[in-house]
């Protein structure tokens, strides 16, 4: 089996709902996704031979998606009051609404599906949200 590994970086803030610790306030991270994709053959013609992709392609896409979420207050749905979170958008801060809690377990399994609707043989995910602290998801 083949694998090809990138990653990109962004900077963004959350919050946990309803959790009992210092992460239910609003702090930020440096998140870094780690995108692993696999085949077993590799291209055997045209301007990809001998690859399984383009390297360029990859980091682009993934590069796409961490601009995307880059410099934002990602909030899991129905967790702040519309009076606060209409405030905020109001005075120009750019929030990003989910429908999970923005946890590094669960923002691997929404990185997941992201390639794999895209195409790619995704082996792995792997979302850090500090240097030292890494969720996983693949369905090996």
């Amino acid at each position: 089996m083949y694998t090809l590994i990138t990653e990109a970086s962004f900077d963004s803030a959350h919050f946990l709902s309803g959790y009992n610790g210092k992460c239910r306030n609003i702090h930020g991270h440096r998140w870094t996704i780690k995108l692993e994709i696999f085949d077993n053959f590799l291209q055997e013609s045209g301007h990809l031979r001998g690859m399984i992709l383009d390297f360029g392609d990859i980091k682009k896409d993934l590069k796409d998606l961490a601009d995307y979420l880059d410099h934002s207050l990602i909030i899991e749905r129905g967790t702040m009051r519309d009076l606060t979170l209409n405030a905020l958008k109001e005075d120009g801060f750019r929030i990003i609404e989910i429908d999970f809690r923005p946890t590094a377990e669960n923002f691997s399994k929404y990185v997941y599906d992201y390639f794999k609707n895209k195409g790619l043989k995704v082996k792995k995910i792997s979302v850090y949200e500090t240097p030292n602290n890494c969720a996983t998801y693949s369905e090996e």
